[in-house]
């Protein structure tokens, strides 16, 4: 299943309602659960990002799942697809 890095900043918005974190991390945590995504990893961070998310689905649900919390207006993100050692050893050998 392809993993995904997700940087998250808090909006504005995000930032006056910061106290409800804790609830919307477990109502995205269910949503992209619906969607077919594993959460497998969520990290409170400071500096340039608040939020480093890792998840793995199909770049569809994942997709689907970050415009769903984004569209909440609490958080903004940038995705990365992330590659194992063994998955990029494997592109590697392909050039």
């Amino acid at each position: 299943m392809p993993t995904f890095v997700t940087l998250a900043k808090f909006t504005d918005q995000g930032m006056k309602n910061i106290k409800d974190v804790p609830e919307r991390h477990q109502a995205f945590r269910a949503a992209a659960e619906k969607l077919g995504v594993k959460v497998k990893d969520v990290w409170y961070t400071v500096g340039s990002h608040d939020i480093v998310v890792i998840c793995e689905g199909t770049g569809e649900a994942v997709t689907a799942s970050l415009l769903k919390i984004g569209s909440a207006g609490n958080v903004r993100t940038q995705t990365m697809r992330g590659f194992t050692p063994d998955e990029f050893k494997k592109i590697v050998a392909t050039i």
